[in-house]
């Protein structure tokens, strides 16, 4: 069950708004980076073996699935050591040397634009997390189902100000639950601009 928001702004008339703002922006930014998205792919590929894309069942709206797409930046059979890495740690050892490069400008989130496009998120929510992180987080964090009332995103209001990676995942949601309680398209553009900044700074990976 989920515990009531303080305020919930995002009405039909309102979901269709940022729904129709998805569709023409990711499109838009996928023609734009296109060639972006094509060198990655070739280099993914030649610097090391393994499947071009990365693809792992995340948790949407209302506790729905989907597979969210990535460019591969870890080595074969990451994922094995996933409790042995921790969560969110700092220079993974399983990532490729080309992978730190794109994780470091966050080129390897690029294919999201398809998630986007195909409806599974949105470019501004809560960021998705995996089922069984959900159901552990869910018994243990109040609140923690409230960020599933809208559709995660490629970034969110947590992420631009700082919580991500190791992070604490209780002011995580305090930033998640903000963003849902206020959602405004113009709060959603200024959240787009702050993560294009982030990116261009060329800051190291937290």
């Amino acid at each position: 069950p989920f515990m009531k928001l303080k305020s919930f702004p995002m009405n039909v008339w309102n979901r269709f708004i940022k729904r129709t703002f998805d569709i023409v922006v990711s499109l838009f930014l996928m023609i734009l980076l296109s060639p972006v998205m094509l060198l990655v792919a070739i280099l993914v590929k030649l610097t090391s073996k393994g499947p071009l894309f990365y693809k792992q069942e995340r948790v949407w709206l209302d506790g729905q699935k989907f597979m969210m797409l990535k460019f591969r930046s870890m080595v074969v059979g990451a994922e094995q050591r996933d409790v042995e890495a921790g969560l969110g740690m700092k220079n993974d050892p399983r990532r490729t040397r080309f992978g730190r490069l794109i994780r470091r400008f966050s080129l390897d989130e690029l294919p999201q634009l398809w998630n986007v496009l195909r409806g599974d998120m949105s470019l501004v929510g809560p960021r998705p997390e995996r089922s069984h992180i959900v159901q552990e987080f869910s018994q243990s964090i109040p609140k923690y189902l409230d960020r599933h009332r809208v559709k995660t995103g490629v970034t969110g209001w947590a992420q631009v100000n700082g919580s991500r990676g190791n992070t604490s995942i209780e002011e995580r949601i305090k930033y998640d639950l903000y963003y849902i309680e206020n959602w405004s398209l113009a709060f959603d553009i200024r959240i787009l601009l702050r993560t294009l900044n982030a990116a261009l700074t060329f800051k190291e990976e937290e």
